[in-house]
């Protein structure tokens, strides 16, 4: 499991340096891990998977859409269904939910996260009920433009030791000021971003 999303290899090899030169790895490896987190700050979520189930509890008042199959419970991007236990009630009295669904449909399958719980029968309550869920929490695989998206940043962080101030140069370019934000990464996570994040 990483949760940097992309290996200091790959790094070094954008960066076209010698994968047996390891004087720059601390540099390069704080590199992808900030560029890895800046990306999950950006996008409201985080692209790895947990190793095992943890459960998470949530009110569903605010969190439920009424729809034509039923009402739909907003969660955490799930990445496996194996292990998920979904429950209701209160602290220290729980009760197994059976005949509910996922959403979106066949959501794991095509690479990406489980992110609502689906009761075609009834309510998922409100009031002081709450819904507990126990599941690995991620994405199934992390997504090829979260892995590009996060050399393109950790590379631009690695070199920004060479641009003070933010500030960079060259003799046929003179002095350009670097953009606040790269825009072939936001491309990149754009579509990743969760309402109300970014």
């Amino acid at each position: 499991m990483t949760t940097d999303y992309a290996t200091l290899d790959a790094l070094k090899m954008a960066l076209q340096i010698d994968a047996g030169d390891l004087t720059r790895d601390p540099l390069l490896t704080m590199a992808l891990s900030a560029a890895a987190r800046g990306i999950d700050s950006a996008t409201g979520r985080r692209f790895w998977l947990d190793p095992a189930p943890t459960a998470r509890t949530y009110n569903p008042t605010g969190r439920t859409l009424s729809t034509d199959g039923g009402e739909r419970l907003v969660v955490d991007d799930i990445g496996d269904t194996a292990g998920l236990l979904v429950e209701t009630g209160t602290a220290g009295a729980w009760t197994a939910v059976t005949g509910y669904e996922t959403g979106p449909d066949n959501a794991i399958v095509r690479g990406r996260p489980v992110t609502a719980l689906v009761s075609p029968a009834g309510t998922w309550g409100g009031g002081t009920t709450r819904v507990r869920v126990t599941a690995r929490w991620g994405w199934p695989a992390v997504p090829d433009d979260i892995v590009q998206a996060t050399l393109i940043q950790a590379a631009r962080l690695y070199r920004r030791k060479d641009s003070p101030e933010g500030v960079t140069g060259s003799a046929e370019w003179g002095v350009v000021r670097l953009s606040r934000r790269d825009p072939d990464v936001w491309a990149l996570i754009e579509h990743f971003i969760l309402p109300g994040f970014g």
